[in-house]
């Protein structure tokens, strides 16, 4: 794919975007609490959408805050994000975040990916996140869609999503940072699906180099 062709993939994604539902982190960072962000973020890896908002507003109920959360049993947590997968392991570390932001921050959540990381249970996707939907800073959050996505339209040709982010960060203009993830997860959810995916239907076809594959609709 052409450098120039970005601009009419994010052109046509946008025009699509109002046909499916949003992902429920980005409906959760409407509400502009990092901390949500956070957490909902935490709750949804290795889950489906349905499951992490179910999970994320039984949670959220409890409790809001850090200061709330680390008055919470673990067990009480753990029910409110069952059947999230490693709900049991979800459950302790959003108990350490908040313990360790209310011992290091005073409660705040940071804005600044390499210190996310330091958190028990954030990689790059989860700390992406916080900045760009918490914050509104500049960040390129890669989970499985983006990646697969940004390789099968013949954008970036990379191995795993860390090197998909970088390899981003390098060619992908930075205003479109912040709403890439959000454009291409939605896309890849309802369209772009990992197998088989809807190319008689995709308004990208086009432009798409289809890399890697084999079989479509």
């Amino acid at each position: 794919m052409r450098d120039s062709d970005i601009h009419e993939v994010m052109k046509i994604l946008r025009g699509e975007y109002g046909k499916w539902d949003q992902p429920i982190v980005t409906e959760i960072a409407q509400q502009r609490d990092p901390f949500r962000v956070l957490i909902s973020t935490l709750i949804s890896l290795r889950t489906k959408d349905e499951v992490t908002r179910t999970a994320a507003t039984r949670l959220f109920q409890m409790a809001d805050s850090p200061a709330g959360m680390v008055r919470l049993q673990p067990e009480a947590i753990e029910k409110a994000l069952y059947p999230a997968g490693f709900y049991r392991t979800k459950a302790k570390n959003i108990l350490k975040v908040s313990w360790l932001l209310l011992k290091q921050t005073g409660g705040r959540v940071p804005d600044d990916i390499e210190e996310l990381l330091l958190l028990p249970g954030v990689g790059r996707k989860t700390a992406n996140l916080v900045v760009t939907l918490g914050y509104g800073k500049p960040g390129i959050c890669v989970d499985t869609h983006v990646h697969r996505i940004s390789n099968r339209l013949g954008y970036v040709r990379t191995r795993n999503p860390e090197k998909t982010e970088f390899a981003l960060r390098e060619r992908l203009p930075e205003e479109y940072w912040i709403e890439y993830n959000d454009l291409l997860v939605t896309f890849g959810q309802n369209l772009c699906t990992p197998i088989s995916p809807h190319c008689s239907r995709c308004a990208l076809s086009h432009l798409c180099e289809k890399v890697g594959v084999t079989r479509h609709r």
